[in-house]
């Protein structure tokens, strides 16, 4: 078995959770303001890093650990899927959730759609860290 380099990972777990702090920091009146539009756009940048990597790095642990072609041509929920098989993440469907909301976040000039991925952004941290524990504990 070969050892990822999760450092890239660990920075980005790290940085969104700054980013969600200073986001939680913020007043209601300044979360409407210019600082927190540009908090905000922070906060869903991190979140678009950090869900990228997450993804990859499960992939990339499959490939190492179970068989080379293991997440292949696989959609993201059968990513999820075997990642969860292999005790990597416990909740695809959180998972798929946070995918949608990278899909989404191309659109935040849609404040709705904004919100939506914000929303994702908040609870990743989390569950990046727990996928982080893993890959490490597995590594």
């Amino acid at each position: 078995m070969s050892e990822l380099d999760l450092s890239a990972l660990r920075k980005a777990v790290r940085a969104l959770r700054r980013a969600v702090s200073v986001w939680e920091g913020l007043s209601e009146m300044q979360r409407k303001r210019a600082i927190g539009e540009t908090v905000r756009a922070g906060v869903i940048q991190s979140f678009e890093f950090t869900y990228e990597l997450c993804w990859k790095f499960m992939r990339r642990w499959l490939e190492i650990n179970i068989a080379r072609d293991a997440a292949d041509g696989v959609t993201r929920r059968e990513l999820f899927r075997l990642s969860a098989e292999q005790k990597l993440i416990d909740d695809v469907d959180i998972w798929m959730l946070f995918h949608e909301a990278r899909n989404l976040s191309s659109h935040t000039y849609d404040e709705e759609k904004a919100e939506m991925v914000l929303e994702s952004a908040l609870e990743l941290p989390s569950f990046a860290a727990k996928l982080l524990e893993a890959l490490e504990g597995k590594g």
